[in-house]
């Protein structure tokens, strides 16, 4: 079941991240619209705008790579609990310190820490189980024993 929930998981949480960060690189005066957010036409706003989408988009690239190579899925859900979970927490410090914002970027939230706690969660659900060490081991004390003259 491992097999395919892990992978799945990737798939979603990237093609979030890349969708997103798309819009906000591509179209950011429409994107933040849609939670009646007016921005203007400065070039320096719209660089410390655009720049934060380009890193979900290439984030969200390296997470569905993860999906699809299995050599790179603990690293992929690395990247997707630490992009979706400092999202989330950063929404909810936003609200203690500036107060609550629409109901669109609540649902935002929400999913954002579901994301991440599904993927955190199957970080320690995946890892290896390492067999304890036994004496008929091939790589034994006697074997890292060093000489020392």
């Amino acid at each position: 079941m491992k097999r395919f929930l892990i992978p799945g998981l990737l798939v979603s949480a990237g093609l979030v991240l890349s969708w997103i960060g798309a819009l906000v690189l591509l179209t950011p005066h429409t994107f933040f619209a849609t939670n009646g957010i007016t921005l203007g036409h400065d070039p320096s706003l719209m660089s410390e705008i655009r720049a934060p989408g380009g890193l979900l988009l290439a984030s969200g690239g390296v997470v569905l790579l993860g999906a699809l190579r299995r050599a790179m899925r603990r690293e992929a859900l690395m990247l997707a609990a630490l992009v979706y979970g400092s999202f989330g927490a950063s929404r909810l410090l936003a609200i203690t310190l500036d107060g609550v914002p629409t109901e669109s970027l609540l649902g935002a939230m929400g999913v954002e820490l579901v994301l991440a706690a599904a993927c955190g969660a199957s970080l320690w659900w995946a890892q290896p189980t390492a067999p304890p060490p036994s004496a008929t081991s091939p790589l034994t004390a006697a074997h890292l024993s060093v000489k020392v003259t």
